[in-house]
């Protein structure tokens, strides 16, 4: 394979998978049904493979055929470094990736944040470190004290109050694809 096709996607990943599950390439082959020579190959980016190959393969990991695509390509680890932005009376330090973002925040007693930025269509999830907040949802509250979380629908009309000086840990987790 010529070093753009390597980089392309990198089906040495299916021997880590396999051997992860305590499976013999025989054993993988016959629950797949691709021949054994071919998982060999792919396993040492000796060739490429058809998408049904790849589908029947991720299968038996219980992976869907993006997730094994997308682990193939993207078998490095990402780096980001934090960056610092304000949001209502919020300071925070965030890191961000494709499908997470990760921000952690000091608040002082009566810190208010009434009009999060937008959001993706994301999963929301708050975590009190430390202190006690109030968040309020569409017809529901709730206080959360230190080690308590709650996860939510980010596209949900949200508000933080801060009760007592927290720290915090806010994620956004994207939302699988829906169709």
């Amino acid at each position: 394979m010529s070093p753009e096709q390597e980089s392309i996607c990198n089906f040495m990943v299916l021997r880590d998978l396999r051997k992860r599950e305590h499976l013999s390439i025989a054993e993988l082959s016959e629950r797949s049904g691709v021949s054994a020579s071919v998982i060999s190959k792919l396993e040492r980016n000796q060739s490429s493979a058809e998408m049904d190959t790849l589908y029947r393969i991720a299968r038996v990991f219980g992976m869907t055929l993006s997730d094994l695509i997308s682990l193939a390509e993207n078998q490095t680890a990402h780096l980001v470094r934090e960056e610092k932005y304000k949001s209502g009376d919020f300071q925070f330090n965030r890191v961000g990736y494709n499908n997470l973002r990760a921000m952690h925040a000091l608040a002082k007693k009566g810190s208010r944040l009434s009009k999060p930025e937008l959001h993706r269509d994301d999963y929301e999830l708050l975590w009190v470190l430390r202190g006690r907040m109030k968040i309020t949802l569409p017809n529901e509250s709730y206080t959360l004290t230190q080690g308590m979380s709650i996860q939510f629908d980010a596209l949900l009309s949200h508000s933080y109050e801060v009760l007592e000086d927290s720290e915090l840990v806010i994620l956004h987790l994207r939302k699988g694809k829906r169709f």
